[in-house]
């Protein structure tokens, strides 16, 4: 038997207290990157005392860039006149397997993770190593949310909360399948799997979407997308978004 058919279903992790679970017997998290944290060095200037960044395989998500991120307005690479305002999540589909990147960060760091990455459901979830075998402790994966959960748990259902987040830069719906990925960002996670090796740049560009769920993102660079591999981040971006 596949050791994929013994993979418990992913848990949520709703409140700080929910990650005790997951928590190893010497007080570590794993996470889960996806996209930009494919970079090991995006993910030490996230996480500066990480450890143990490695591969791992996560089945049953796709990776779609289906939500807005105010990160990129802030740092002014969003281009909303075109729609090119798209960070990365992943979401449930059964027959996808993605290649991802695992590491270890401290518990104390956990409330810290919680409030970078507020907009998503945080779940549980038990990984594979590139040989097939599961991992003991689960890992915390970031995933789609909702709009109405957002405004509710996260936001408390209070409207100053949601504009101090999304609204002042005018975005009033965060889950949304008719936005394009932000070019430097792309760029960036593209760089980022070529970086770790063939295996894991052909399974981003193949198993990563647009918000169609139908377009690949190596279509997607072979068409609409073309030039974004050759544009240079912003000056005082580069070295954050260089791969």
């Amino acid at each position: 038997m596949s050791s994929r058919n013994l993979i418990p279903p992913p848990v949520e992790l709703t409140n700080e207290s929910d990650f005790d679970q997951i928590v190893s017997s010497d007080g570590l998290v794993s996470v889960c990157g996806f996209g930009s944290l494919l970079s090991e060095r995006s993910a030490r200037s996230t996480f500066p005392k990480l450890i143990n960044f490695r591969l791992g395989i996560l089945s049953g998500f796709r990776r779609v860039f289906a939500h807005v991120a105010p990160i990129f307005f802030e740092r002014g690479i969003a281009k909303p006149e075109t729609k090119e305002i798209s960070s990365l999540s992943v979401e449930p589909c059964e027959d996808e397997t993605l290649i991802i990147t695992i590491f270890e960060i401290q518990k104390s760091e956990i409330p810290s993770f919680m409030e970078r990455e507020h907009e998503f459901r945080f779940l549980a979830v038990t990984l594979e190593t590139l040989n097939g075998l599961l991992y003991t402790n689960p890992a915390v994966l970031c995933a789609r949310y909702t709009d109405e959960e957002y405004f509710q748990n996260r936001c408390k259902g209070n409207q100053e909360i949601f504009f101090q987040r999304y609204g002042q830069f005018g975005i009033q719906k965060i889950w949304r399948d008719d936005i394009l990925p932000c070019r430097a960002y792309l760029r960036h996670c593209v760089l980022a799997a070529k970086n770790l090796g063939d295996l894991v740049y052909h399974n981003f560009v193949d198993h990563t979407f647009l918000g169609d769920r139908k377009t690949t993102i190596r279509e997607y660079l072979a068409t609409t997308g073309s030039g974004i591999m050759e544009e240079e981040p912003p000056g005082s971006l580069k070295v954050r978004y260089g791969g």
